[in-house]
């Protein structure tokens, strides 16, 4: 009604806002890793106190996403190789267990007609960089949610944003190569075959490429 005041935003609505909008921030690369993160600055620039930053910025450690570094100064995390490394192997770990629940499941047709549909995303012409990662983490994120598995998708997302920072800090777009669709292909091929080790072969020799390729120095890409 007219005239009626509207209802403030609690301080959880603030902080899960301010969350959201500083993990966008760092995961489109507006904040590169090393990048200070001063609470005042966030703060002006959110509209928030120093206390919901400080608060968001604490959430997005636990997430691996924001390091303390000299004098308790907050940064952007800097995965380091051996970082990148341990983490694609973890991810193999478990899209390796969704692909052999996938084959045991009875809905494995429809997972794999839903899989190769989302191939056709990987190789949009129209696609930036941003959207290729988009389409890539997509495709793997779908290969968890059709095992109907929440706590596998749980903790597919808890690694989602250090891998989307990983990614897009390599800044060369030659890495759309290991995003097409021509490379994701035999995943599904794999699946659809219905052998669970070979699947699972194929999706963490996949994995350890990506982490090859992206823990290399710049200069040897």
């Amino acid at each position: 009604m007219a005239g009626q005041p509207l209802t403030s935003l609690d301080r959880s609505t603030l902080r899960e806002r301010a969350l959201e909008a500083l993990r966008i921030a760092i995961s489109s690369g507006q904040y590169r890793p090393g990048d200070h993160l001063g609470e005042e600055e966030l703060a002006r620039r959110l509209g928030v106190s120093r206390g919901t930053v400080r608060e968001a910025l604490r959430h997005l450690q636990q997430d691996g996403l924001v390091t303390a570094g000299a004098r308790g100064m907050l940064r952007v995390h800097s995965l380091s190789p051996a970082e990148i490394r341990d983490l694609f192997q973890v991810r193999g770990a478990l899209e390796g267990l969704a692909v052999t629940l996938l084959i045991t499941s009875p809905r494995k047709d429809e997972a794999v007609l839903r899989l190769r549909k989302a191939l056709s995303d990987l190789d949009a012409p129209d696609h930036d960089f941003t959207a290729h990662i988009d389409a890539d983490l997509g495709f793997h994120l779908l290969l968890c949610q059709l095992t109907e598995n929440s706590v596998l998708v749980d903790a597919w997302r808890h690694l989602e944003g250090r891998v989307r920072l990983t990614i897009f800090n390599d800044g060369n777009e030659h890495h759309t190569n290991i995003m097409s669709g021509s490379h994701h292909a035999p995943i599904v091929d794999a699946i659809e075959a219905g052998d669970a080790a070979q699947a699972v072969k194929v999706l963490q020799d996949h994995m350890m490429l990506a982490a090859e390729r992206l823990a290399l120095p710049a200069g040897s890409r």
